[in-house]
């Protein structure tokens, strides 16, 4: 048995937003990790852009999204723009749902932001060490954990950690999904691109008219920060190597727009589509681009990696505390595989209709129609169905109680989001008060929303973590209990049970959360 110089509960490794939220969340668990991310710092290239409403929810739990929305862009950046080039007129636009505004449903607003702006506050928001320029070499399970050899390439040193489980958040290429031999699914490297970060003045185009994203016949523009900043994606050209990137920026701004480009970074990337065929192997568990990868068109693939995390994060506690049983963390692939196969179809959908607006426009141009003409979008004005796909999962397991005599819902929701509070589902978003949400009431415990509290305050719930909180009468008929009945509430929001009458038994609570945790705990 290898000799091992530090021991944590949690080994997480990779240091992009998912394993820097699983790490504060693990945190408001009290479970010890270790983060290590083979780069010597954090990612200087802005990568994911778009923060939705989903996981500003979860960052809202965290204390984060007043901190994450004052860097971030204003609502009015919440648009897509189609152009010919950066300095002509738009030709299509559509608002990005929940972002550009709020919504009912939610009482937070998604954000456009850089993730080079967003990984440092998660990086902050927790104490656990982080060890930067470590890489995980060599790892071997054992029967009560994991022992991980890894090399500080700083220092040149290598040293074994023992850990209970460990996250791979490492990435598309993950080395630790390769090495357990974990295939994928789908269809793997789609092209290889390029994001070329530089300063422009390109106010006299899109100040009056600003955007998150603008899409043009010579690549996607995005402003990188409230303060200035640019960044183009593009195919990777060939001979990149010798490309002169100032010149390409200039002349992709458009003939005659004469703008000097000053470039500071340029990054290569392969854009991959896939669903790992499975998530977990013994006490290695796999989240974010390590488990499934998706193009980034609609900004899907980063927000679907965080709410791996939450789903992820309070089982590892469970176990780790003993209120669990280890096997309450197989219905993490049980839940999260089939929403990575719906996300990843949603990001194909998303990248036809952005194909069907370029060629439709390529069609009236050719037909020689004025370069002015407006365009009908292909999609009603919901930025790509996003309200239905983050709102609208229903988890499927031996963790969600389904209604008696009542099937669960199915996976798929479709493109509207229509708030109920059957098991399965994400509770909605309900003003408990004047300035707080049903989903305020979650966090590192179950959660118990019923009209009646003193009723089920006499349940015996020992050994789990449990918040009673009242529910207003007048949210009854949404959320289905009656005068007496209730809903319980896992940490990540979702719904795991209801009743709707008063409890058969002083027992009802502690039978639900034993099935719900898999737990033989009495």
């Amino acid at each position: 048995m290898p000799v091992a110089d530090a021991e944590v509960a949690v080994l997480i490794v990779g240091g992009g937003p998912v394993g820097l939220t699983a790490r504060v969340l693990l945190e408001r668990w009290g479970v010890r990790t270790l983060l290590v991310e083979k780069h010597g710092e954090l990612s200087p290239f802005p990568r994911s852009r778009l923060v939705n409403v989903r996981s500003m929810e979860i960052f809202r739990q965290l204390g984060l999204a007043d901190r994450i929305t004052a860097g971030a862009f204003a609502p009015e950046y919440g648009r897509i723009r189609f152009r010919d080039t950066l300095h002509d007129r738009d030709f299509a636009t559509a608002a990005m749902v929940g972002v550009n505004a709020p919504v009912p449903a939610s009482p937070v607003t998604g954000v456009v932001t850089s993730q080079d702006r967003l990984e440092p506050t998660l990086l902050a928001a927790a104490d656990a060490p982080v060890g930067f320029g470590v890489e995980l070499i060599d790892l071997a399970e054992e029967a009560d954990g994991v022992v991980a050899l890894l090399v500080d390439h700083r220092r040149g040193a290598e040293t074994r950690v023992r850990a209970r489980h460990v996250l791979a958040a490492d990435g598309a290429n993950s080395t630790l999904r390769q090495r357990l031999g974990i295939d994928t699914t789908g269809p793997g490297a789609m092209g290889d691109f390029t994001t070329v970060v530089f300063d422009a003045d390109l106010d006299r185009w899109c100040a009056h008219q600003p955007a998150g994203v603008y899409f043009t016949a010579h690549g996607l523009f995005a402003p990188l920060y409230p303060e200035g900043g640019w960044a183009w994606f593009v195919a990777t050209p060939e001979a990149a190597a010798r490309a002169d990137w100032p010149g390409l920026v200039s002349r992709a701004l458009g003939a005659g727009a004469d703008v000097p480009a000053d470039v500071s970074r340029v990054q290569h990337w392969v854009m991959s589509a896939f669903v790992a065929d499975r998530f977990r192997s013994g006490r290695i568990l796999l989240a974010g681009d390590a488990a499934h990868a998706v193009p980034i068109v609609g900004g899907l693939g980063m927000n679907a990696g965080i709410a791996d995390a939450h789903n992820l994060c309070w089982k590892l506690a469970g176990v780790l505390q003993r209120w669990a049983r280890p096997s309450l963390l197989e219905t993490y692939e049980t839940e999260r595989q089939p929403i990575a196969h719906r996300t990843l179809r949603q990001a194909v959908v998303n990248t036809r209709l952005m194909l069907q607006v370029q060629n439709r426009r390529s069609e009236q141009l050719r037909a020689g129609e004025a370069a002015s003409t407006r365009i009908e979008l292909p999609w009603s004005e919901r930025y790509f169905a996003q309200l239905g796909l983050v709102f609208g999962v229903t988890y499927h397991s031996a963790a969600v109680l389904a209604d008696r005599g009542i099937p669960l819902e199915p996976s798929d929701s479709g493109p509207d989001y229509v708030p109920t509070a059957r098991p399965g589902r994400r509770m909605p978003h309900l003003w408990l008060t004047r300035d707080r949400s049903t989903l305020d009431a979650f966090g590192e415990w179950f959660t118990l929303l019923t009209p009646d509290p003193n009723h089920w305050a006499q349940q015996t719930t020992a050994p789990w973590p449990l918040h009673i909180e009242r529910l207003p009468d007048d949210h009854a008929d949404l959320c289905g209990p009656g005068p007496h009945g209730a809903l319980l509430i896992r940490p990540d929001g979702h719904v795991a049970a209801r009743w709707p009458d008063r409890p058969s038994s002083e027992s009802t609570l502690h039978r639900a959360l034993t099935a719900i945790t898999r737990s033989t705990l009495r």
